[in-house]
C-alpha cells in the first residue's frame, strides 16, 4: 500500500496507486462511527459532481464481493447527499473500467450462494440505476461481463475509442447475473443482445455506438470532461424535474404506453407543486437565469 499521504490525483481513470480514499464525510471529521474507509474504489466530491472509481488496476479493476459492497456504500450515501446532483463513474488507469467478476471468487459458488451472488450484485445496480441524480459511465478500456452490466445500469455511457464492451459469461460456463440479460435486450433489441450474450465476443466502442450501447466516443484524455460537460448542463436544470424525468422513463420503460403517458401525467402534476416550477417558468418569462433550490 501507498503512504497514506500519498495526494489524490483529480478525475477518476487517469488515477495510479491511489491509498484507499475516504469521503468527503470523514476528511470533515464527523464521528468515527459514521465514517466510511474504501479500499477498492475512490470517491471524490467536487462542484456538485462524484466521481467514483473502481479502483483496481492490477486486476483490470475485477468485481469482488468487497468492491460490490463498497460500491453498494458509496452510492447509498450519494442518493442521500444533497450537494451532489451528477455522479461519474470509471475505472482506474487505462485498460479497463471493469473486466468483468473475480473469478477465482466465481469459481467458488454453489448453486444457492451462486445465486444470493447475483442478487446482491442486481440490487446494487439497481441501486445505481433508480439513484435519483444522473450517474454517467466513463468506459475507458475493458467493460465485460459484471463491467457491461455495471455500465447498463448506469444513466448513460461515454466510451473512450479504445474501449471494448462484452458479456462473455457464457465462455465461463455461467449467463450474465447483474442484468445484463434484461438491460441489454432493452437498451440493443433482442437480437443485438441476443448475439453479444450467445456469441460472447467483444465489440468496439464504434459498434456499442452503432448499436446504441453507448452515447458517445471521445478520445481517451476527452472522456472526463466531456462528461463533466454533460452534467454541468444538468446541474444548471432543476434538480426535482430531473430526478422525475428520470424516474418516469425508467418505470415507464416497463409499462405499456397507456400506463407510462398516465406516470408522466402524474409526474408533471407533482413538478408544478415545486417552488423549482415557480422559479423556472418565472426566470423565463423575466430573462434571467433561474436559481433553483430542489424544492
Amino acid at each position: 500500500m501507498n503512504p497514506a499521504g500519498k495526494r489524490l490525483e483529480s478525475h477518476a481513470g487517469r488515477v495510479r496507486g491511489i491509498p484507499p480514499l475516504r469521503t468527503e464525510r470523514a476528511r470533515m471529521g464527523h464521528p468515527a462511527s459514521k465514517l466510511m474507509t474504501y479500499e477498492n474504489i475512490l470517491l471524490e466530491k467536487k462542484n456538485a459532481i462524484a466521481y467514483v472509481t473502481v479502483n483496481r488496476p492490477k486486476v483490470l479493476n475485477a468485481l469482488n464481493g468487497a468492491t460490490i459492497e463498497e460500491l453498494r456504500a458509496a452510492f447509498h450515501e450519494l442518493k442521500h447527499e444533497a450537494s451532489i446532483r451528477v455522479v461519474i463513474l470509471t475505472g482506474a488507469g487505462e485498460k479497463a473500467f471493469v473486466a468483468g467478476a473475480d473469478i477465482g471468487e466465481l469459481a467458488l459458488r454453489d448453486p444457492v450462494s451462486g445465486k444470493e451472488f447475483a442478487l446482491r450484485g442486481q440490487n446494487v445496480l439497481n441501486l445505481i440505476e433508480n439513484l435519483g441524480k444522473p450517474v454517467i459511465a466513463c468506459v475507458n478500456g475493458f467493460a465485460l461481463g459484471g463491467g457491461c452490466e455495471l455500465a447498463l445500469a448506469c444513466t448513460m455511457r461515454l466510451a473512450s475509442d479504445n474501449a471494448r464492451f462484452g458479456q462473455p459469461e457464457v465462455k465461463l460456463g455461467i449467463l450474465p447475473g447483474y442484468g445484463g440479460t434484461q438491460r441489454l435486450p432493452r437498451l440493443v433489441g433482442k437480437g443485438l443482445a441476443m448475439q453479444m450474450v450467445l456469441a460472447g465476443e467483444m465489440i468496439t466502442a464504434a459498434e456499442a455506438h452503432r448499436i446504441g450501447l453507448v452515447n458517445e466516443v471521445t478520445a481517451a484524455a476527452e472522456l472526463i470532461p466531456r462528461a463533466e460537460a454533460i452534467a454541468a448542463k444538468i446541474i444548471a436544470n432543476a434538480p426535482l424535474a430531473v430526478q422525475y424525468a428520470m424516474e418516469a422513463v425508467n418505470k415507464g420503460m416497463e409499462m405499456t404506453l397507456a400506463e407510462g403517458l398516465f406516470l408522466e401525467a402524474a409526474l408533471f402534476g407533482v413538478c408544478c407543486a415545486t417552488e423549482d416550477k415557480a422559479e423556472g417558468t418565472s426566470a423565463f418569462l423575466e430573462k434571467r437565469a433561474a436559481a433553483f433550490r430542489g424544492k
